[in-house]
């Protein structure tokens, strides 16, 4: 499997992962990467791993992630991130067994793909909906995801819609992770390659 395809669907779910977290600390998310990762969600049948999220640069943000993992400027930020994506990793193996669920996640998608042609993508109805087939699926996998935060941020129910569909953004990615040859141990002993990787892909941005 390519390692080009591999380093992008990573930095889906740490891009991903990194917007749970602003939210949930900081009641907001970088417009722009949201949007990107929200996107990536309704890409359900892409001719390529790129073509995902729109283009290389639209992981900008994840690559920027994956570039300094776990150096020590940011490393409790890394530890926190590296926790959602493992968590979502370990959920994905167990849903790939569950055909029925996932069917069901993919006609919620087709639903809401359906909406986003009258609504901006952003729009707080299309985010609801996204956040719906995340709990009526992923969230009755077991560990559940916890995530960290401000309780006053977490509590407002747009906040608590971005956060859910931006973990279906992550385990869009996760699927992608594992089609295309990525496994958890990578994530756990491959930390030096997974940076160089990234290095030079973020280059190209």
């Amino acid at each position: 499997m390519s390692q080009r395809d591999q380093i992008i669907a990573l930095a889906g779910m740490f891009q991903a992962a990194e917007l749970v977290r602003q939210i949930a600390r900081e009641g907001r998310a970088e417009r722009r990467a949201f949007e990107d990762s929200i996107r990536s969600i309704l890409t359900l049948d892409a001719p390529s791993t790129e073509a995902v999220y729109g283009g290389l640069c639209k992981v900008r943000v994840g690559l920027e992630i994956l570039s300094t993992l776990y150096d020590r400027e940011h490393k409790p930020r890394d530890l926190e991130l590296t926790q959602y994506v493992l968590g979502i990793v370990h959920l994905e193996k167990k849903l790939h067994k569950q055909p029925q669920l996932l069917e069901i996640i993919r006609n919620g998608i087709e639903r809401v793909q359906a909406q986003a042609q009258n609504f901006d993508l952003l729009h707080e109805n299309v985010i609801a909906n996204l956040a719906s087939v995340y709990t009526d699926t992923i969230s009755t996998l077991q560990p559940r995801i916890v995530v960290s935060g401000e309780q006053g941020y977490l509590n407002d129910s747009g906040n608590a819609d971005k956060v859910r569909a931006l973990l279906l953004a992550l385990m869009r990615s996760a699927v992608l992770w594992r089609q295309k040859g990525g496994g958890r141990w990578q994530l756990l002993f491959s930390r030096a390659k997974i940076m160089r990787a990234a290095e030079n892909l973020l280059r190209q941005c």
